[in-house]
């Protein structure tokens, strides 16, 4: 797939209105100066986009091992607001030109991408070469090439990798891994993730634009069906086989409307997810020998939701964000567990592709086979 430059990026978002008018807001100057001291790591974030805006930044306003250090926009009217509403010194804000620049800039520790899915492998690669850790937003890249590229440079670089996987730090999700790992409804016998919403009222969106996207669908809400039943049953799938459904075709152009696919277990137990950008849907089910569990929603930010067949869960909610920020700080700064490593990141691209080589071939079977080094995460 061919690369975008960053100023056919610039253009292409301005031209999509990906780039939505941020409202002035009151400076905050203080509460972020409160949050620089040398138990926190300074975080700078890549691509100020309506995740950044809405969830990553006031989340790290409450994180206890992060706080927002710096950030890199194409939109010099985004430097000015965020600025003026984070506290941010001009010297931590950069643009996509000179982001390399960052190299020198010793508060921050952490670059967090958060650019369309093009982009990732790019701006992850130079966050590791400037020697920054790298948290980069799912999924973790458009191909498995790139997944290795971005393991590799953090590797050479020797810094850490983490994948924008949120759920690994929420309790309900944590709960579904505590079941399967103490098997508390015997084996899973069946586990089925829908994860889609309607996606039809912002045509120009870049989630619709191949080139940035590299998919529809299934690159952006089929990623949490695939984690779903992966941590759902505690293991990794040996199969899958997958058909795409359009009813929309003026509509979604370029990229996947709906896919649903079959997975098999070396356990034998059987999977089942469907992804849309047309239908509204998010739910894990699993039914076991001995009881089922779900949740309902099972991917949305808060409030989460969940029961067994031994009654309602019940857990407190906070922002998933400030939670998986702190847990990648703690795995830099105290050495913790790492849930979710890159290598998670790339064991779902291959996921991804034999999903789409499933459908390229009328829905036959692809076979799946991951190494050691493919795990749950932490």
């Amino acid at each position: 797939m061919n690369k975008l430059s960053r100023r056919d990026f610039n253009t292409k978002i301005a031209k999509s209105a990906g780039a939505t008018a941020l409202m002035s807001i009151s400076p905050l100057a203080c509460a972020i100066a409160a949050k620089k001291d040398k138990r926190k790591l300074g975080i700078a974030l890549v691509g100020l986009g309506s995740y950044s805006t809405y969830q990553l930044a006031p989340a790290l306003m409450d994180a206890e091992h992060c706080y927002l250090a710096g950030i890199v926009t194409g939109t010099p009217e985004k430097e000015k607001i965020w600025a003026g509403k984070y506290g941010i010194p001009k010297e931590n804000i950069y643009n996509y030109d000179n982001f390399d620049d960052i190299a020198q800039n010793s508060a921050i520790d952490i670059v967090y991408v958060v650019l369309p899915n093009s982009m990732h492998a790019d701006f992850s690669i130079r966050a590791a070469k400037a020697g920054k850790h790298v948290i980069c937003e799912k999924p973790m890249a458009i191909s498995v090439e790139e997944c290795d590229a971005i393991i590799q440079a953090c590797k050479e670089n020797g810094v850490k990798l983490g994948v924008g996987y949120r759920l690994h730090s929420e309790p309900y999700t944590q709960e579904v891994k505590r079941i399967v790992r103490e098997k508390t409804f015997g084996k899973i016998n069946y586990i089925s993730a829908d994860a889609g919403y309607r996606s039809m009222s912002y045509p120009a969106q870049w989630r619709l634009n191949k080139e940035l996207s590299g998919g529809g669908a299934l690159m952006n809400m089929g990623v949490y069906s695939i984690q779903s039943v992966i941590y759902g049953t505690g293991e990794n799938p040996i199969s899958v086989s997958a058909l795409e459904f359009s009813t929309r075709p003026d509509y979604f152009k370029e990229t996947d409307e709906t896919i649903t696919a079959q997975f098999e277990f070396e356990s034998g137990a059987i999977g089942n997810i469907m992804t849309s950008h047309n239908i509204s849907t998010n739910r894990l089910f699993a039914s076991c020998e001995r009881g089922w569990y779900e949740l309902d929603p099972a991917s949305t930010y808060i409030p989460l939701a969940g029961r067994t067949s031994q009654g309602e869960l019940n857990f407190p909610q906070e922002s998933q964000q400030k939670l998986q920020m702190d847990d990648f700080a703690k795995h830099i700064l105290f050495d913790q567990p790492n849930k979710a490593p890159g290598e998670m990141g790339k064991r779902d691209m291959i996921i991804v592709e034999a999903i789409y080589e499933s459908i390229s071939k009328g829905g036959k079977k692809i076979p799946l086979n991951f190494t050691s080094g493919y795990g749950f995460g932490g």
